[in-house]
């Protein structure tokens, strides 16, 4: 007959993909489970007020209002397209695959037929069996109001009505609350599961027979490993799991055929709740501790003793299931008063301890692992040996042969010419053992060793001791023949059987705090644990073995999820390593930066028992042992193949040592730039002098640590604090963005080496945040001025200094170039809001004021043409700005911040300037000549278009950018930051800004510019600045209409004064000057741009009189 899995036995194909599939969904499932997006759960008050009112569950469907749903239907995309990927489309097609048993679609098929083929019964039962457990999963790891919102926002987002090719009625009938809670302590929904299981109803025939055939076979074999009947019910474990999901398909059943129920309890669970196990694991756990000392499992022990050692592992791995599964915390209801008085009572009349209990674990792990791997070598080894064995007997009774011909000397054996043909005889029967028929080699192996027993006793051959050793060499080779001949793999598949430990997938997290405190205390205790989590590695078999046989394109997808739980529970585990050491590494960093003097490079004799420092010293080095120790332990676990991933340790500790690092840097960031806004002086370089101290303590500490753990430690330590830094100025910068980066989008968030997140203090999301709104607060223009000069903010009313371009470099010292870089990134991100703010601001209050259009438009007739003089200047410009006087203070506000960001983002880019070149001249040197370079090829190509010009998908200009702002060679000034639209009277509402704003200033010899009141302050480099980015944002012309109005308003102003005799300079046009020569240094434009507007002798005159 066909086998039932052969590719073209089209009925056994069809089932074995269902259940291939069955098995990747539940995979998928526990996959997407861990990616709900938070905002579904609506926890707290916070999200219900802000999503509350978008996010609905089923409740959305009986309120639907008619204008929704023509809305809808306007579209026919396909909700869950992919139906077959659903549990429901899992149950639709294992229901059309019965109907076509049923209808003979398959030839001399049935249901009947298929349950009779072993492999046919096993895979109805699983797809059944998976069918309830994707259910059970959906409910456990997705809530139901959780589920229901999610169905309800993907069905208003695909905006498609029940169409021909859609099942979303299905899938939400379904899918619908079931009332169950995971949460702990939550009461069990009545008739739960039974009533879920029955939404989608199922063949009660198909049922019923499945239920039947496990009620009574053994479909998957496992008796035969078992052969005690003590461990029956461990046999059939896999079995009864199924039973028990398949049962609430039939709850009649469970609620009133008794006889069957006792039946299956009988069968499947004798020996629960019994407790008979706590003798036997003390007993096991003294025979494994036996065959695990040194030098005890030895090939010949093993092979002489395989059926003891299989019992002592199957004792044990009893032991451990029933063990685990009895005391853990889900093995009963806690709302059944009488469960947990069970329970209570096996806990006490088993003495359980759960460290003995994992000891067990531990040590049987061991023996299952060293036996496996003596058992896989003598399989790759056994023909080899065999051939051995018989070639060196044969030669033995060649050599005997030889030795009875007379002729040998120095033998003084007579000559037998019978023993003689005997012995050669003999030895062609050895030669003739054939290794590939092995069941006559072995009986012939036998007859042999009996006659070999004869001829010794019959001719009286004791008397030579020679010929008698010759003889029992040649019979303990035919003995190893037959050892090595029996060594099957069946006996592998039998351990395999016997040591699986898929049952504690989830229960073995209880034992993680016991585990890394036997690692803490042990740190070789590592090498044990590596067989535990290999032993653990068997819960991988079951779901790929018919993702494998199906030959399914999912089985690189499900063997990565399992593979990658598994290694991410080995991390989680071995993580204490990297803990232990961190805390050692927290006492010398201490010790370094607190206790022990750094040595001077000269050094009087006397003072070196001062500088000796012994005490600490020695401190440090038992410490650095320590660390040493631990990492020795994990480097000794050995490069391991988990599932389909390979675990190298170093690499493992790399990764532990990074995940700490990470850890505590994130926290002394978080918590070293927390400010107090009231404070005075400000907090912020006591805090940045303090966090300093702290990075500097963790850098040296690492910096000496590194050659003891071998490790690249500076160059951990420069990714990690990147990381960190970059991946916290993404997250601020996340503010300012509609669409958010998402963690799992991130390029600096890692699954293995996660960056923390923090509560927010206050406004800010970061760190990051709020180090610069500190700085935006102490240097406000409002309550400063800048000395440009300087470098210095002072405070306007007391005049002392508030902050200075030291700032930038404590910052510098502190947080590194990456902090200063990402300070720069988020004060573009501001400096583009406030622009995006302002440009809304002007369209509000002046394109939309009739009364300020009117003026400007007055204003804008008086003065044209621009190269012309105003007659009348002053009443003119007076006028309107007195009429566009409510307009300003917004407007001051808005250029006053964006000349205070700019200022900072100067100060910021000449620091990093200053530190590339010190640090790092040669990568200053090259990025400024390929810059340049860059720039002269970029002009070549617009002057002639026929030279080469980097293309759209060509990255160079981007890269070399993000570069360039790293090294601090770039000009925040020209920097274009929005893009804008034309704006009717920009330049003139600007020009009246300025002027409006020159009263309030005056001049100051050795200053400059500085406010005239501080209760009306105006900060003049914030404000050239703010107005010069402003208009950098715009097209040149309007700087040009700009330029042309100052221009025209200092020559009126110059041309006004002359004609009246009024000796000095007006100091509004020295203002305007002062403005126009700030612009020019700035912009580093030639002053003949200045020039153009107004003559060169009012600017030589201008600065005689200053």
């Amino acid at each position: 007959m066909l086998d039932f899995l052969a590719e073209n036995n089209l009925c056994g194909q069809a089932i074995l993909r269902i259940v291939s599939c069955g098995n990747a969904i539940i995979a998928e499932l526990l996959r997407l489970s861990e990616f709900i997006p938070t905002v579904f759960r609506l926890k707290d008050r916070a999200d219900q007020q802000k999503y509350g009112d978008i996010i609905f569950d089923f409740s959305y469907f009986k309120v639907l209002s008619p204008v929704t749903f023509v809305l809808l239907s306007f579209s026919t995309k396909p909700v869950f397209s992919r139906s077959h990927d659903t549990p429901k489309g899992q149950v639709i097609k294992e229901k059309e695959y019965l109907d076509d048993l049923n209808e003979g679609v398959y030839i001399q098929q049935t249901i009947e037929t298929v349950l009779l083929n072993e492999d046919g019964k096993q895979l109805l039962c699983e797809a059944l069996y998976l069918y309830g457990v994707m259910l059970l999963v959906i409910d456990q790891k997705i809530e139901g109001e959780v589920r229901e919102r999610m169905l309800v926002s993907y069905y208003r987002y695909s905006a498609a009505r029940t169409s021909a090719d859609s099942n979303m009625d299905d899938i939400c009938k379904l899918l619908r609350s079931t009332g169950y809670s995971s949460q702990p302590g939550a009461k069990r929904p009545p008739n739960y599961p039974e009533s879920y299981f029955q939404r989608v109803p199922i063949n009660e025939t198909f049922i019923s027979m499945v239920i039947g055939r496990l009620r009574s076979d053994d479909i998957y074999n496992q008796v035969s490993a078992y052969p005690l009947p003590e461990h029956r019910s461990t046999a059939l474990a896999t079995q009864a799991a199924m039973l028990y999901v398949i049962l609430y398909f039939d709850p009649s059943i469970l609620h009133t055929h008794q006889a069957k129920m006792r039946e299956i309890v009988d069968k499947y669970f004798p020996d629960n709740w019994a407790s008979r196990y706590a003798t036997v694991s003390e007993k096991v756990h003294a025979q494994v501790l036996q065959f695990l000392k040194e030098g005890y499992l030895r090939e010949e022990m093993v092979l002489d003793n395989i059926p003891r050692l299989l019992n002592c592992l199957r004792d044990c791995n009893v032991a451990i299931r029933w063990l685990m599964l009895h005391t853990a915390d889900s093995a009963c209801d806690p709302n059944n008063k009488r469960l947990r008085q069970i329970k209570d009572q096996i806990l006490t009349d088993c003495r359980y301890n759960p460290k003995i209990l994992f000891q067990l674990l531990l040590d049987t792990a061991q023996f299952e692992f060293i036996l496996k791997e003596m058992f896989k070598q003598m399989l790759s080894e056994k023909q080899a040996k065999w051939e051995h064995y018989k070639k060196e007997g044969s030669e033995r009774m060649t050599e005997l042969a030889d030795v009875f011909s007379g002729v040998k000397p120095l033998t003084r054996v007579e000559k037998n010419e019978n023993l003689q043909a005997w012995f050669r005889e003999i030895s062609k029967q050895i030669l003739s053992l054939n290794y590939d028929d092995s069941t006559a080699a072995g009986r012939k192996t036998v007859q042999l060793i009996q006659a070999l027993e004869e001829v010794q006793e019959f001719h009286q051959l004791e008397s030579n001791l020679q010929v008698c050793q010759f003889l029992a060499d040649t019979r303990k080779f035919l003995h190893q023949m037959i050892r090595t001949i029996n060594i099957k793999e069946e006996v592998l598949i039998t351990m395999q059987i016997a040591g699986d430990l898929s049952f504690a997938w989830q229960l073995i997290d209880s034992f993680t705090s016991i585990m890394q405190d036997s690692i803490r205390v042990n740190p070789s205790m590592v090498t044990k644990l590596r067989a535990t989590f290999l032993k653990l590695a068997s819960a991988l078999d079951l779901p790929l073995l018919r993702i494998n046989q199906a030959n399914s394109p999912d089985l690189l997808s499900v063997s990565q999820y399992y593979s990658g739980e598994l290694v991410s529970y080995v991390r989680k585990v071995l993580q204490i390593i990297p803990e232990s050491m961190f805390t050692s590494l927290l006492k010398i960093i201490k010790l370094q930066t607190h206790d022990i003097i750094e040595v001077p490079t000269r050094l009087d004799k006397d003072k070196l028992r001062d500088y000796a420092q012994l005490g600490p010293r020695y401190e440090v080095a038992k410490l650095t042992h320590a660390i040493s120790i631990f990492t020795e332990g994990i480097l000794m676990m050995k490069t391991t193949l988990v599932g389909i991933i390979k675990v190298d340790p170093k690499q493992l500790l790399e990764d532990g040592i990074r995940k700490e690092l990470v850890k505590r840097v994130a926290f002394a960031l978080h918590r070293g730039l927390i400010f107090n806004p009231r404070a005075k002086p400000s907090e912020l370089m006591p805090k940045l002098k303090e966090l300093g101290a702290t990075m500097d303590g963790f850098h040296r500490s690492f910096e000496y640590i590194q050659d003891y753990v071998n490790i690249y430690g500076l160059k951990i330590w420069q990714e990690e604090v990147s990381r960190i830094i970059n991946y916290n100025v993404e997250q601020e910068c996340n503010n300012f963005l509609r669409t958010k980066i998402q963690d799992w989008q991130s390029m600096y968030q890692s699954t293995h080496i996660p960056i923390p997140k923090f509560t927010p203090v206050d406004e800010s999301v970061t760190f990051i945040g709020r180090l610069c709104r500190e700085i935006l607060r102490i240097t406000d223009p409002k309550m400063t001025c800048h000395i440009d000069q300087l470098n210095t903010w002072y405070d306007m009313k007391t005049h002392q200094e508030v902050t200075s371009s030291r700032l930038f470099s404590e910052i510098q010292t502190t947080l590194g170039t990456f902090g200063l870089n990402g300070l720069d990134r988020l004060l573009c991100f501001m400096i583009v809001k406030e622009l995006q703010s302002f440009l809304s601001m002007f369209q509000k209050i002046i394109l939309r004021d009739r009364t300020v259009q009117e003026t400007l438009k007055t204003l804008m007739n008086a003065v044209s043409p621009l190269k012309s003089i105003v007659a009348n200047s002053n009443k003119i410009y007076l006028s309107a700005i007195a009429k566009t006087q409510k307009i300003w203070s917004a407007y001051l506000e808005a250029i006053m911040k964006v000349g205070q960001m700019q200022i900072l983002r100067q100060q910021i880019a000449n620091e990093l300037n200053y530190s590339c070149r010190f640090d790092s001249k040669h990568l200053a040197a090259a990025l400024e000549n390929l810059n340049k370079a860059l720039l002269a090829d970029i002009e070549a190509h617009y002057q002639d278009p026929s030279l080469p010009y980097p293309k759209e998908d060509n990255t160079l200009l981007y890269e070399i950018t993000a570069y360039l702002e790293a090294a601090g060679i770039h000009n925040p000034l020209n920097k274009i930051y929005i893009t804008t639209k034309r704006l009717p009277y920009f330049p003139v509402v600007n020009f009246l800004f300025l002027i409006a704003q020159l009263p309030k200033l005056q001049y100051n010899k050795n200053l400059g510019m500085v406010c005239r009141k501080p209760a009306d302050p105006v900060d003049w480099p914030p404000l050239v600045l703010g107005l010069l980015t402003l208009l950098k944002q715009f097209h040149s012309r309007y700087t040009e209409q700009f330029l042309a109005l100052i221009g025209q308003f200092i020559r009126s102003t110059v041309e006004q004064c002359t004609s009246q005799k009024i000796p000095e300079m007006p100091a509004d046009v020295v203002g305007a000057l002062l403005f126009l020569e700030d612009y020019v240094r700035y912009t580093k434009l030639p002053r003949r741009v200045a020039e153009a507007h107004v003559p060169n002798f009012i600017f030589d005159e201008f600065r005689t009189v200053l």
